[in-house]
């Protein structure tokens, strides 16, 4: 499918629903997208900028390569444990080489 010209939201409210869609390229600025689902969406190459992502649940995604930097982690879990514990294990083991 070719590229279509970018259709433009502004001041907008309203829901919708893509299937089976191709929006590459598109950008998000200063958009409420709380309770929304995404299911086997390709985000590759995507970035995230000053996003409240608090409640967000992440399940079976591929997140190899993925980068978190200069966020706030407080009471955020992987697997169940603390990032913070992560963090501070880690940060041990590298000060004492255990």
């Amino acid at each position: 499918m070719a590229p279509q010209q970018a259709i433009k939201l502004e001041g907008a409210k309203q829901r919708l629903e893509a299937e089976d869609a191709d929006m590459s390229g598109s950008t998000f600025t200063d958009v409420n997208l709380a309770r929304s689902a995404f299911d086997n969406v390709n985000l590759t190459a995507s970035t995230i900028h000053d996003a409240n992502l608090s409640t967000v649940r992440i399940s079976q995604a591929n997140l190899s390569t993925a980068s978190i930097d200069d966020c706030n982690t407080e009471n955020m879990r992987i697997d169940g444990i603390l990032v913070a514990d992560l963090l501070a294990a880690y940060r041990e083991t590298r000060l004492t080489g255990k």
